[in-house]
């Protein structure tokens, strides 16, 4: 049993905020490029992301080895042509976590000379699961998965307010 109100208030904030991030992980695929080849020269990620679906709000992980490589998101032109074309941003860490927060046509190249050894990846992005189905008018499994999709983020919305007020919950118990 818990001796304080302190102790219990920061107990019921550890709990709810950890429900809040596991009910936020599952919505999200962590897409890490070239898998357990990472962000190397000579590797074929068309291929790699050829075989990735991506959907908004995912993420794009490139793992590297630092002040070696490096990422930069460029325009398909920078892309096709391994140069700085429309930068829209560039990383360093090594470790690099990119969201996507968009439906739409991405491009990503090392900026440190590898690109033309094909460290260049492009990805399509996609609406969010539930939108797919339903925004094109088909039926059968295809509107029960978007149906099923929309439900799903629908609860995990909901765990995620119920997380919310247990938290706001605990401290007005305790203010």
């Amino acid at each position: 049993m818990l001796r304080s109100p302190t102790a219990a208030m920061s107990w019921l904030l550890v709990v709810a905020v950890l429900a809040g991030f596991t009910v936020d992980l599952s919505a999200a695929t962590d897409h890490i490029v070239g898998a357990n080849h990472g962000w190397n020269p000579n590797i074929n990620y068309s291929l790699w992301s050829g075989n990735q679906t991506f959907y908004v709000g995912d993420l794009i992980s490139f793992r590297y080895q630092k002040g070696t490589h490096n990422v930069f998101e460029v325009n398909e032109t920078g892309y096709d042509n391994c140069t700085m074309d429309g930068v829209a941003g560039n990383w360093t860490s090594g470790k690099d976590f990119i969201p996507l927060p968009e439906a739409r046509r991405y491009y990503f190249i090392c900026g440190n000379g590898f690109c033309l050894q094909g460290m260049k990846v492009a990805i399509t992005v996609h609406p969010l699961r539930h939108n797919v189905s339903s925004s094109n008018g088909s039926s059968g499994s295809t509107g029960a998965q978007g149906e099923a999709s929309a439900a799903a983020l629908r609860t995990r919305s909901a765990l995620w307010l119920a997380a919310i007020a247990v938290a706001a919950a605990a401290v007005g118990a305790f203010c």
